[in-house]
């Protein structure tokens, strides 16, 4: 007779994280700045306050905005801080930088809001695949957050994990 075999994954009291499972839903934007600058270069205030007079802001409403300016112009701090006013009752959020800087300053608030209650001393993976635009930062802010809670911490799926962390109670 056959042994019967038994999935000790499933069976076992690991506690799996999917950083995707919190992605939030809404569309990434990027507004680069520099159309808005004279020959792409030089910022006149007047100019720049009327293109953002003029720019239909409602096309971001519930986005999560990326700010930049992609020529190499100096740009004063309160240039960012002009379409920001308009931005900030309609997005979802206003950052100055990337894509992956937006990504990880949302991830950054989620992380940091996330009820670990259910994962203190238990052992945790935390998922590695992932087919939305995790930032590599995010997987360490929830392992910081983590260490000082949990049993052990495993990285990757639950049938071929890397140990990270084993507390020492």
């Amino acid at each position: 007779m056959p042994e019967e075999i038994i999935n000790r994954v499933a069976n076992s009291k690991l506690i799996t994280i999917d950083l995707e499972d919190f992605y939030p839903k809404g569309k990434r934007v990027v507004i680069d700045i520099k159309p808005w600058l004279f020959q792409e270069i030089i910022l006149k205030e007047k100019d720049f306050r009327a293109h953002v007079k003029n720019h239909d802001w409602n096309q971001y409403q519930d986005c999560y905005v990326a700010l930049t300016c992609s020529s190499e112009a100096i740009i004063p701090s309160w240039a960012y801080l002009l379409p920001t006013t308009q931005l900030a009752t309609l997005s979802k959020k206003v950052v100055v930088g990337s894509l992956e800087l937006l990504e990880t300053v949302v991830f950054q608030e989620i992380i940091e809001h996330l009820n670990v209650a259910a994962y203190i001393d238990k052992p945790v993976i935390i998922k590695g695949c992932s087919n939305k635009p995790i930032p590599a930062s995010a997987y360490t802010l929830l392992t910081e957050k983590l260490v000082p809670i949990t049993k052990t911490i495993f990285y990757g799926e639950a049938c071929s994990t890397v140990p990270l962390y084993k507390s020492k109670k």
